[in-house]
């Protein structure tokens, strides 16, 4: 399936943003890396061919992991650096022979704390890893990311967050958006055995094996999770690399420690595998953490003689051992005096970087607006639509007009959605562009995340916006964080059909913006005609950020009016006055621009007050201009909207406003809200809960 439909982009997001950020710092004069460095690809024949020169490859990116990860412990306990730093030493029989393996023009990967050794074999120079450490001016994050927590997305190496097991989903996605561009890749997800508890990585695996995606899962298993033994993990007896069975995929155990040479070889054939058959596998793979979880662990909770016995088991000196036994010692001495002064020069030229400017954060948080796209002047002819209708023929432009597209989200396919917004998609457009998921939030959005950073625009919808807190950390902390922390653009829309009205109870009727919205780096679009769903569809798609589009289950089907190709429908993201008046200013959006219409004439033909109203549609971010000009000149101030009024977003509105125009208000603002209650069910009990016309004819009128 992930050939069907292939697609080349014309300017993949990802490529001209990662210029600034990420690369950059390769024009600094950094010190000439040893020849023997220039190896970053190697393949398991050469050891048997080339004996002499391929095991003193291998141990020469073995040996540059070990001594940075332990001179990076020095100059943390020096107080050169800061925040913390975990290291990978006794995990270098693992991760260099997969980085070399790897195909780095290819394939996809996400590194983790114990993989120094992959992040210098991927691409950069050391001193670019170094300048991560130092976070100074020069660093690959610009010094907005601690440590290991940095990658290289322009070469598909994505930026892994603290939140162990949520970047696998993302490895898939990525990986997957190579194969569906005809491109043979690979992706290699890595996680521990601690993290294997997590419920990400269960639905990771199941996401993979059902969509046969090409992914090599590899479980970093030392034995402990911080403090926390395997013992008490998961149960004693069990391997972790049988749990493949469950999912339907191969899984093996390899040991990483007695034999690099042997590792080296399995994992070649494992890569090959997987890359032919598309079908993901799953690696046990036994390694060492012979320093503890991070330079702060004082490892107390060793027994004794554990430690001792770990040492006793590190693979650098046998290696090394089988290195001069084809090289010989003199040729090993050689390239390891040439690499301490190489790493010590790198080091002495992160410590002379300059420390890093605030300026410029503000204005990444959101990554930079693409060149507008070319959109067919379609439907020429207006439609009579309600809203769900809208939407559906939006995606069906989408779809139509943009070959990146897919669309994604629980029985969106035959069944037409949960609402019957995608509706005879895939039988128009297939499977590949309209997927079907797995009951899966977390793991399907960080799938999504993953398919946008390498060029792809998914538009995923959720069942019911409640349900989008099942991947709070994709869409908070991994998309809504990214361009921020590692200059990659992540063009994804979340369809999020909220708000009650229809007696669906406390799990199906939230108004989640405030709980989104509180995060930075998230767009938010809220529409409350046919005409602005369709408008805000095509500018949600097009923006070059994770845009949250809401829209009010009450609003599918209420009511038909005229759909057409508006060619400013861009202007969906500055606030639309629907009625002037000179009594106050009022600001909503979603279903309550209609209860605030009825409101406004009512009040316009009992009391003759006029209120100038406007629809809010963009949340995030706010462009409050106009808005600020009509209290400015009225000088009053209402704020309706349907979520709960503790922190609810018309505090947000009342704020900004007023901090700009106190001095000239009248009157104390008005915030019109729910009850701070969760939503009840009984249809009596939550027309009590929610703000309706007569409560809010009630309000506005004592408050005059």
């Amino acid at each position: 399936m992930h050939f069907l439909g292939r697609w080349q982009p014309e300017n993949l997001s990802l490529a001209g943003t990662m210029a600034g950020p990420q690369r950059h710092a390769r024009f600094m004069a950094f010190p000439t890396p040893p020849a023997i460095l220039a190896t970053r690809n190697l393949r398991a024949v050469e050891l048997e061919k080339n004996p002499a020169d391929a095991f003193l490859a291998t141990y020469a990116w073995m040996h540059l992991a070990r001594s940075a990860d332990n001179r990076i412990l020095e100059l943390f306990r020096q107080g050169l650096l800061r925040g913390t730093v975990t290291g990978g030493q006794g995990n270098e029989g693992l991760i260099v022979p997969l980085a070399l393996i790897a195909d780095k023009a290819l394939d996809v990967v996400s590194f983790t704390h114990r993989d120094l050794g992959g992040h210098l074999i991927w691409s950069g120079h050391l001193c670019e890893h170094l300048n991560q450490y130092f976070a100074n001016a020069h660093s690959p994050t610009k010094a907005r990311e601690g440590n290991i927590h940095h990658g290289d997305p322009a070469n598909r190496s994505l930026p892994m967050i603290s939140h162990l097991g949520a970047m696998l989903s993302a490895v898939a996605g990525a990986t997957d958006s190579q194969r569906r561009l005809g491109r043979p890749a690979v992706g290699f997800a890595f996680f521990g055995d601690g993290s294997s508890s997590t419920g990400d990585i269960h639905e990771t695996l199941n996401l993979a094996a059902l969509l046969s995606l090409p992914v090599v899962f590899v479980i970093e298993n030392n034995g402990y999770a911080y403090s926390t033994p395997t013992s008490e993990q998961y149960p004693a007896g069990v391997e972790l690399w049988r749990r493949a069975a469950a999912y339907g995929i191969e899984g093996i155990k390899l040991d990483c420690i007695s034999d690099v040479t042997h590792a080296f070889r399995t994992l070649e054939g494992v890569i090959a595998r997987v890359r032919q058959t598309s079908r993901p596998m799953l690696v046990e793979a036994q390694t060492l953490r012979l320093r503890g979880h991070a330079a702060y662990d004082t490892c107390d909770y060793l027994k004794p003689g554990e430690s001792e016995g770990f040492f006793a088991r590190d693979p650098m000196p046998r290696f090394r051992e089988a290195v001069v036994s084809r090289a010989g010692a003199a040729r090993v001495e050689a390239i390891e005096e040439e690499l301490a002064a190489f790493l010590e020069a790198c080091v002495k030229t992160a410590i002379a970087t300059s420390r890093p400017s605030a300026a410029g954060m503000a204005a990444d948080l959101y990554a930079p607006p693409p060149p507008p796209l070319a959109w067919r002047a379609e439907p020429s002819v207006p439609a009579q639509m309600n809203l769900a209708q809208a939407l559906n023929a939006g995606l069906r432009k989408i779809l139509t007009e943009r070959p990146e597209s897919l669309v994604l989200g629980q029985d969106i396919g035959t069944y037409g959605g949960a609402f019957k917004v995608t509706e005879g998609l895939i039988k128009d457009f297939g499977r590949p562009r309209v997927l079907n998921t797995p009951l899966a939030e977390s793991a399907c959005t960080g799938y999504a995340i993953g398919l946008a950073i390498n060029g792809h625009r998914p538009i995923e919808e959720f069942q019911f916006a409640d349900f989008a807190t099942e991947a709070m950390t994709q869409i908070a902390l991994n998309a809504g964080t990214l361009h921020f922390r590692s200059g990659a653009a992540c063009p994804l829309v979340l369809r999020l059909p909220c708000g009650g009205g229809l007696t669906f109870g406390s799990f199906h009727s939230q108004e989640l913006e405030s709980l989104f919205l509180s995060m930075p780096g998230l767009k938010a679009l809220y529409p409350s005609t046919p005409q602005d769903a369709f408008n805000a569809l095509l500018a949600a798609f097009e923006d070059n950020n994770p845009v949250l589009l809401f829209e009010h289950k009450g609003l599918y089907r209420r009511g038909r009016s005229a759909v057409a190709w508006d060619p400013t429908f861009r202007d969906v993201w500055q606030p639309r006055r629907l009625r002037t008046g000179d009594f106050g200013t009022f600001v909503t959006y979603g279903e309550m621009v209609h209860v605030a219409e009825e409101v406004c004439e009512y009040f316009a033909a009992e009391y003759e007050t006029s209120f100038e109203l406007f629809d809010l549609r963009a949340l995030a971010p706010l462009r409050l201009e106009a808005i600020s000009a009509s209290l400015a000149r009225t000088g009053r101030l209402i704020v309706l909207h349907e979520g709960r009024r503790t922190h609810g977003f018309g505090a947000e509105l009342v704020a900004r406003l007023t901090e700009q125009h106190f001095s000239a208000l009248k009157a104390a603002p008005l915030r019109l809200a729910a009850l701070d209650l969760p939503v009840p069910f009984a249809p009596e009990l939550e027309q009590e809960f929610r703000p309706g016309r007569d409560k809010i004819v009630e309000a506005i009128a004592g408050w005059m």
